[in-house]
């Protein structure tokens, strides 16, 4: 019986069963297996495999989202006054705003935690198996200026399109010119309906079209953008300045 069982470990590892391995292992070491039915014990073997390959996929999608802080929505601070609504958050934590393809604002003065907000929806996506990308997005526009010139622009917003939820952190931190206004215009045309989109802002909506270099481009996207979104409309003084 002990060749056996080395030889089911072995097995298990070739065939790359870390899960299973690890649980088989844990049968072997406590004596369980005797007590359990064979098919128990196949239950049990198969739910320990499904929950670390499930595990994994969730730490690849969190890495690959590349989050600007390691936040999640048990630990969102209600205590400090700054006008966040505790069901609304619960609402959009199902993330059905992922699978209608929705758009949320989270909006508010520095250091009222805007971007954790944001993060937290984000992890909540990855969990419930979404590919999500956080981007700053004034380095983001930089970087696809940057693009244009060698030739990957279209690659790397087809790339941005692939994202079940794209996170926009302080976009208008400065106003956006002819090149910023158009690729910000690209990427709202690639997800619209199709694709969620966060975005995170200092400034309330009505200020944004005056932050829209191109007019044309500023009626486009605030009326599909902001008509149709979830907000999180955020107030008070810094969370930071606070907790000093």
């Amino acid at each position: 019986m002990l060749i056996m069982n080395e030889i089911t470990l072995e097995r298990m590892n070739a065939l790359r069963l870390t899960g299973m391995r690890e649980a088989f292992e844990r049968m072997l070491q406590a004596k369980t297996a005797e007590a359990l039915t064979a098919d128990q014990a196949v239950a049990m073997l198969i739910n320990a495999e499904w929950d670390a390959r499930n595990s994994r996929r969730v730490e690849y999608r969190l890495k690959n989202a590349h989050f600007r802080y390691k936040a999640c929505m048990a630990e969102i601070d209600y205590v400090h006054n700054r006008g966040l609504d505790r069901n609304q958050i619960a609402r959009l934590s199902d993330c059905a705003f992922v699978r209608n393809a929705e758009s949320v604002l989270v909006v508010g003065p520095t250091g009222v935690g805007k971007s954790y907000i944001a993060s937290s929806l984000g992890e909540q996506a990855c969990q419930m198996g979404y590919k999500v990308l956080y981007q700053n997005a004034t380095r983001l526009f930089t970087q696809l200026k940057m693009k244009k010139v060698d030739g990957s622009y279209i690659d790397e917003i087809e790339k941005l399109g692939k994202n079940d939820l794209l996170i926009l952190d302080d976009l208008f931190l400065q106003p956006l010119d002819s090149n910023a206004s158009l690729a910000l215009m690209e990427i709202m045309e690639d997800r619209y309906a199709r694709k969620a989109l966060i975005i995170t802002s200092q400034y309330p909506p009505d200020k944004w079209w005056d932050m829209i270099k191109d007019k044309t481009i500023a009626d486009a996207l605030l009326d599909r953008l902001i008509n149709t979104s979830h907000k999180i409309m955020l107030q008070g003084e810094s969370m930071r300045r606070k907790k000093q």
